[in-house]
């Protein structure tokens, strides 16, 4: 398991995201060299945990609990052949880490990774599609058909910070017991949300939203 690539985002226009003056950073490509990766702070406040990366709309990215975005190349090609062929570079989904030999979607909540030799991250939650998704990708239908797909990639906090670059190995150094994974949170916050209960089991390793949205449903169903 490796990090394939470490793909940073320039702010750049995008006709439907709601970040200050029309601009996205979901446009990442790969850089050379090393990236500092630490916690960005919170949600409103912190943007990308990743040196140099831009996070234009604090109100729905960035954060502690969104540091990292990560997205295994082994589900870009499925994409591409979904999509007729067309070509998806690293970094066309927005994720900042493109990885090679590992279930990314499939990783259980609270999992921890160790990518290089200081970085450790720890796997929150699923990523949700948005409109700013589908016009960069300027596919028909784009946000329905992530959505039924289900593969969602996963969204890291920083455990431990340190700097990473293309080929460092990932390590998975803690699995929980649980079965909660991100693909699964991410069809109870969407699909499936009678799945909502389910989610309890990662406990507070789970992105606070989820966790908050999961806690509001058991008690309207008593």
């Amino acid at each position: 398991m490796k990090l394939l690539t470490v793909n940073i985002g320039r702010p750049r226009p995008n006709a439907q995201t709601d970040g200050p003056d029309g601009l996205s950073g979901i446009d990442k490509r790969p850089v050379e060299g090393p990236v500092e990766v630490r916690d960005p702070g919170p949600k409103g406040v912190g943007g990308s945990g990743l040196a140099g990366d831009a996070v234009c709309d604090l109100r729905h990215h960035g954060g502690s609990d969104q540091a990292v975005y990560a997205f295994a190349r082994e589900d870009l090609d499925a994409w591409e052949r979904e999509l007729g062929g067309r070509k998806l570079a690293a970094g066309m989904f927005g994720e900042n880490f493109t990885t090679l030999g590992l279930d990314v979607s499939g990783a259980r909540i609270g999992e921890r990774w160790r990518v290089g030799a200081d970085l450790v991250l720890e796997v929150t939650s699923g990523r949700i599609p948005c409109r700013t998704f589908a016009e960069h990708l300027g596919e028909r239908g784009w946000v329905r058909r992530f959505t039924q797909q289900g593969v969602t990639g996963a969204y890291l906090r920083v455990i431990e910070s340190g700097a990473v670059r293309a080929g460092d190995p990932i390590e998975i150094v803690h699995r929980p017991d649980h079965e909660v994974t991100a693909a699964l949170q991410f069809r109870a916050s969407t699909t499936e949300r009678t799945l909502l209960p389910s989610l309890l089991a990662a406990g507070e390793a789970l992105h606070p939203e989820a966790l908050r949205k999961a806690r509001e449903y058991v008690a309207r169903q008593g």
